[in-house]
């Protein structure tokens, strides 16, 4: 369990200094354990030794393990969401990355509504355009938050992306992508939608991400993989 603290310790230290190569703030940077088939002893030691914000890829594996440490963490849900279990995980998730359908977020919207919450969302952009990913394909998002806006129960609040897994350089590209997309929005000034968090990077990429503009990063395996 010691080797959970000592890898969360060298991540901290990567993202400081991808972020000082940059001269940006590191303090600027969220990070976001992922913790999808971690076991709860492990999530406690990582929450024991800083860590503050969790994320989850499965809304019944968010729901098992919210049922254990209840607000322990910050709650994250980073993985495709189905309409169908949005009820379940509305009430505790604090921000959910992975919208990416009208559809989707007008349940949001719903049942956000039928607890008086607003829930903070990311907007999930299918950059690489691969026909395996779900997202919002680049062309389509300023349509999307056009219309997005007219729900009162949700707080756009940023967009997310997976890069192509690959070499971390390779990734540089899509990075780069995403952030217009998030400068050129923050310029819009669309109703409903502000542009606060760009989530992208995670444990293969999260340093190209960081000098890319990422002040979000999503990170399991470097911090749970010798366990």
């Amino acid at each position: 369990m010691s080797a959970i603290v000592d890898n969360l310790k060298r991540v901290n230290k990567k993202i400081s200094e991808a972020a000082q190569r940059v001269s940006r703030d590191p303090e600027k940077i969220e990070l976001v354990v992922v913790t999808k088939g971690v076991p709860l002893p492990l999530i406690e030691v990582a929450i024991k030794a800083g860590v503050t914000d969790i994320g989850e890829n499965r809304a019944q594996e968010i729901i098992e393990k919210y049922a254990y440490l209840k607000d322990k963490p910050i709650w994250h849900f980073i993985g495709h969401l189905q309409t169908n279990k949005v009820k379940r995980i509305i009430g505790f998730t604090e921000l959910i990355h992975s919208v990416d359908s009208p559809h989707l977020l007008e349940e949001i919207d719903k049942r956000a509504g039928g607890i008086g919450k607003i829930q903070r969302v990311l907007i999930e952009v299918n950059v690489s355009k691969e026909t395996s990913k779900y997202g919002v394909l680049p062309e389509e998002l300023f349509d999307f938050l056009k219309q997005a806006g007219n729900f009162k129960n949700v707080s756009i609040e940023g967009l997310m992306t997976m890069a192509p897994y690959t070499k971390p350089e390779k990734t540089r590209t899509y990075f780069k992508i995403l952030k217009e997309l998030f400068n050129n929005l923050k310029e819009r000034d669309l109703p409903g939608v502000r542009m606060k968090y760009l989530s992208m990077g995670m444990s293969n990429d999260f340093e190209v991400a960081i000098e890319e503009g990422s002040n979000m990063v999503r990170i399991g395996t470097a911090i749970f993989q010798d366990e």
